[in-house]
């Protein structure tokens, strides 16, 4: 690898890969470099809508990307049932990965990939992209401020989207509920999300248990399309997610402290909101909450920020300054964890499912 460029190969011509295109394009140090599919074609008009420079690689297959020496990181965004195989030789070429979430359909296979790149001393990172605003870092701040925010004590996380007003026929085309490519469905879409935002809450400490809600939807090939679960911890703290591909739009993540109650809309914007700790107005007919709101500007999108962590960190790999960072390998596995805790419960009736943190 040169010292100045990052090459990136692309694996896959999914939608959410000429977001990234453009997150690569713009990010300093970063080359989008070469591409990827099963079809020669749809590779060469892929690399034309999303703007490839001139010169860039166009392969029709997967492996010709990690048979390519010159590409030093691979983005993976195929249906989660290719990312085991398509990750475990994406490590063996030693190419560092950037993976789409979910990064695999079990924690056992995820368990696979981080050996295999621990093993081959490359970095690998999930593409949770909300993590990289600035705006997390800031909401951060606050959680561990005390007097504005006190202990938490629970968290609320939704991720609810009507697919089907939103891209028509998205139940009977789209691979986020085809049981061969996307088994998990709206779970490993959008629970994801949900899940990831209270183990972040909660600074990624596993709760002791979780339960499945009742009332799992699934599609008529047995694809989950809605459902919910409960989250407990051994000192009391407690959380519960929603997610959903029938409901009406909803995105937020409510965390709920001594002194204070956070609210974060959206996964996408700078702004949140505070609510200090509430009073009675006049003759106790009403609460009075202390409503702060903030709005945290950037001039990048954090898909593009989150281009710039990676390309740090693989950087300081490839230079010798620093080794491959665990926390984002760890942060993952404990986010399937959850997801799978929650399948599994899902599976046995809504069983509560202990957890060992």
């Amino acid at each position: 690898m040169g010292d100045e460029v990052v090459r990136f190969g692309i694996l896959g011509c999914a939608t959410i890969a000429k977001k990234m295109s453009a997150a690569i394009s713009t990010t300093p140090g970063a080359s989008l470099y070469a591409i990827g599919s099963r079809s020669i074609e749809r590779a060469q008009g892929f690399a034309k809508e999303a703007n490839f420079p001139t010169g860039s690689k166009i392969y029709g297959s997967y492996q010709g990307v990690l048979d390519d020496e010159k590409v030093d990181v691979v983005y993976i965004p195929l249906p989660t049932a290719l990312h085991l195989e398509w990750a475990l030789k994406a490590a063996d070429k030693k190419k560092h990965i950037l993976i789409e979430k979910p990064p695999a359909l079990t924690a056992e296979d995820l368990s696979r990939i981080i050996t295999a790149c621990k093993k081959q001393g490359v970095q690998l990172m999930d593409c949770t992209m909300w993590m990289h605003h600035p705006r997390a870092a800031k909401v951060k701040e606050i959680l561990k401020n005390r007097e504005l925010f006190g202990d938490i004590l629970e968290v609320h996380s939704t991720f609810l989207v009507p697919m089907e007003a939103h891209s028509p026929g998205f139940f009977t085309e789209n691979i986020r509920v085809k049981p061969d490519l996307d088994a998990l469905g709206a779970l490993g879409d959008l629970g994801w999300y949900c899940a990831r935002g209270i183990l972040w809450a909660n600074d990624y400490n596993l709760p002791s248990s979780v339960t499945a809600l009742p009332g799992t939807k699934f599609t008529k090939d047995g694809v989950i399309a809605s459902c919910g679960a409960s989250f407990a911890w051994d000192d009391g703290r407690v959380a519960t997610f929603s997610c959903s591909f029938y409901a009406d739009f909803n995105v937020k993540l409510t965390l709920y402290g001594s002194n204070g109650t956070l609210e974060m809309p959206n996964i996408d914007t700078g702004d949140f909101k505070l609510y200090g700790l509430s009073t009675f107005e006049d003759m106790d007919i009403g609460w009075a909450p202390d409503i702060k709101e903030f709005e945290v500007n950037t001039d990048r999108f954090q898909e593009s920020l989150m281009v710039e962590r990676f390309l740090s960190l693989v950087k300081g790999i490839e230079n010798g300054s620093t080794g491959v960072d665990p926390l984002w390998s760890t942060i993952a596995m404990k986010t399937q964890q959850l997801i799978d805790a929650v399948n599994l419960s899902i599976a046995q009736d809504c069983t509560t499912i202990a957890l060992k943190g």
